[in-house]
């Protein structure tokens, strides 16, 4: 069975099946397409199927005519039975936490028990949905053994964690390492001649724990380096100094140095997620994870630090928050995507609607905010210009998109909070947040 899969993928003569086609499974099917492979999407979400059909994207940053160019190449479909025609199936679907800042893999596991019943031999299964160590081997490996067969003979499988980051214009799939564990040798080397055909380097590691593992410590690091300078940037404002030029001077240091920036809080599926995967599983092993728990900590505190700023900057101009006209800059989680999944904007707004401000919101990739967490209205994106600027008391840049013309909002505004450290030189109206 290795032998015959690995030949198949060498040959390109393999179908592909991507399971969720969101922000990581759309990518990485147009990338198997693109180089020529059969490629099957499955998604529940019908809307996502028909855009497909159409060659249509629904993902900002990914264009049309791509997902246009790879109509030959790629079918979407929500019939989770047609499973069965793919030789690879390589499963991109979310793993949030619950309420209690748990692990929710009921995702993971509707989606493998769904497929299940039409497994066969001759197929890998990869999982790329971020997750603790031993989720593959103890959640997937006795599902898909469940139906008789064995993992490593008769179908193979690998968690390689997906690096995608969206709008990323310097590094895409092909361009990034792919890590990949596999259950049994043989699995690993299945796992690498699949991602062998469209990454330029594949990383083996020496088990699926591993690649598990890989993964949560490349978002706690960041997730830790971010609470730390978001920490700093609190004691710098507080002795009047500007932790962005600390950081541009730090940065000069050519080793032992590496720059992270500020900013109003954790947004995304990853950073504020992630590292509570390893935090729940560590309790398992008696293990209490400190650093990991107070970067969370400081990192969930930053959208209160913004707005006590904005409240503080409108109270030196004599101006309570209440019926004050405040207009948010950008509320994706990051610059130039449309994802608002966990954006630390919405927060603020939602604080900032409580003490009586009236809200106001600018983003050109979201155009309509309806019904977003507890805000329960519908707002449409106002267009920046000098005369809209001029009517607001405070504009609190959130998230910087390029889109934005910031020398326009600068010279029109009364009051800026940048909470991104935009704006280098110091003005009497720039406030940084």
């Amino acid at each position: 069975m290795r032998d015959q899969l690995i030949a198949k993928l060498q040959t390109k003569k393999a179908t592909i099946g991507i399971v969720g086609l969101g922000y990581v499974g759309l990518p990485l099917a147009l990338r198997f397409a693109e180089v020529g492979f059969r490629v099957l999407g499955l998604d529940i979400d019908r809307g996502k199927v028909a855009a497909l059909k159409r060659g249509e994207s629904y993902i900002g940053y990914i264009r049309s005519d791509r997902v246009a160019a790879c109509r030959k190449h790629l079918e979407a479909t929500a019939d989770i039975s047609r499973s069965a025609e793919a030789d690879a199936l390589i499963l991109c679907v979310p793993t949030p936490l619950n309420k209690h800042r748990e692990p929710d893999l009921s995702y993971i596991i509707t989606t493998i028990e769904s497929l299940v019943p039409y497994l066969r031999p001759g197929q890998i299964v990869s999982l790329e949905s971020t997750s603790y160590p031993g989720t593959t081997d103890e959640e997937l490996k006795p599902r898909i053994e469940s139906r008789g067969l064995r993992v490593g003979h008769d179908v193979f499988l690998v968690f390689s964690p997906e690096r995608e980051d969206p709008a990323n214009a310097h590094y895409n799939i092909q361009t990034i390492p792919k890590v990949c564990g596999g259950i049994t040798a043989a699995c690993l080397e299945v796992g690498q001649t699949l991602y062998g055909q469209v990454v330029d380097k594949v990383i083996p590691v020496s088990s699926t724990r591993v690649a598990e593992m890989t993964k949560l410590l490349e978002n706690i690091h960041r997730a830790v380096n971010i609470g730390l300078v978001n920490e700093m940037k609190i004691v710098a404002d507080k002795m009047g100094i500007d932790i962005h030029e600390v950081i541009r001077a730090a940065a000069t240091k050519p080793f032992g140095f590496v720059p992270y920036y500020p900013g109003p809080g954790l947004g995304g599926h990853c950073l504020p997620i992630d590292p509570f995967y390893l935090t729940w599983k560590a309790h398992e092993y008696g293990v209490h994870t400190r650093f990991i728990e107070l970067a969370g900590e400081v990192n969930s505190t930053m959208p209160e630090w913004v707005v006590s700023k904005v409240v503080g900057a409108l109270n030196q101009r004599r101006k309570p928050v209440r019926a004050s006209r405040i207009l948010i800059l950008g509320i994706a989680y990051k610059k130039n995507v449309e994802d608002l999944r966990g954006s630390p904007a919405v927060e603020i707004m939602e604080r900032l609607r409580g003490m009586g401000a009236q809200l106001d919101y600018a983003d050109p990739h979201i155009p309509v905010l309806s019904g977003t967490a507890n805000l329960g209205l519908k707002l449409q994106s106002v267009e920046v210009t000098a005369e809209s600027l001029e009517k607001y008391d405070a504009v609190v840049l959130v998230t910087n998109h390029d889109a934005f013309d910031y020398d326009l909002i600068k010279r029109h505004a009364a009051l800026v909070v940048d909470t991104r450290g935009v704006y280098l030189e110091p003005a009497p109206h720039i406030v940084k947040a």
